[in-house]
């Protein structure tokens, strides 16, 4: 039985679910997050749906053994390969992550809503679904490799690729820009510097600290805490936790 005080469990396959959990301190700063970045398995984006599956059972069992209260997936890619299984087998709350296309076609007049995401997210039936309901005007931008740029902290290597990624475009007849990655995030202020003022950004970390508050709340379990902690737990190398906390306080790849 789960508890106020347990810690909510949060998952991404390398550092950029931290975007995700900045949002979630800052909306719920009395809670308790355990951060898993399974970087041994990194990226998540161009491995098959099972293979993904695979990962996530491995991270999810590391965090019900922490005995986590509610469990958050802070990646659209393990949100459209897992969320469903996971709500199936798990007792506790699950809030999982979709790209922010519902907002971003709230913000559209008559131009195109640019989707950049894993090729693997985009690929997902949970991702058809989406596009069927809100995906008036919406392209599909498959961005192979950008996540990666992002962990390796390469900002010229990510500007270069953005500047070649919309030199594509005709941004003339674009209305909106969704970031359907969380690390991608990391990379808003770079993005909004390229784009047309009249092009707005779309990016679903807000909605799930949201989200996550609804569930804790209808089920009881809000932390009665006045101040948390953050502990960052990883599959990759020594010291990468150490990296993760250090991306904590950043807001962007400058």
């Amino acid at each position: 039985m789960s508890g106020r005080r347990d810690p909510v469990g949060v998952f991404d396959s390398g550092i950029g679910g931290i975007s995700t959990l900045q949002a979630m301190v800052k909306l719920l700063p009395g809670e308790d997050f355990i951060y898993y970045g399974d970087l041994k398995n990194a990226p998540y984006g161009t491995k098959s749906t099972e293979e993904v599956i695979r990962c996530v059972r491995g991270v999810v069992d590391h965090l019900l053994a922490k005995r986590v209260k509610a469990l958050v997936i802070a990646c659209n890619t393990a949100t459209g390969a897992a969320a469903a299984t996971l709500r199936r087998e798990l007792a506790i709350p699950v809030v999982a992550m979709e790209p922010a296309l519902k907002p971003a076609s709230e913000l559209r007049r008559d131009g195109k809503i640019l989707v950049m995401a894993t090729p693997l997210t985009l690929s997902q039936p949970k991702f058809e679904k989406l596009m069927e309901k809100y995906g008036s005007g919406a392209e599909k931008v498959p961005c192979t490799g950008l996540m990666e740029l992002v962990e390796q902290e390469d900002a010229a290597g990510a500007r270069k690729y953005l500047e070649d990624l919309f030199a594509k475009q005709d941004l003339t007849r674009v209305d909106a820009v969704v970031l359907g990655c969380t690390h991608y995030v990391f990379l808003k202020d770079m993005i909004r510097e390229m784009l047309p003022e009249h092009i707005a950004i779309t990016e679903g970390n807000g909605g799930t600290a949201r989200q996550l508050r609804r569930v804790l709340q209808k089920a009881d379990l809000l932390s009665d805490a006045e101040q948390g902690q953050v502990v960052f737990e990883t599959s990759g190398e020594a010291g990468t936790a150490e990296t993760m906390r250090r991306w904590m306080s950043k807001t962007g790849l400058a």
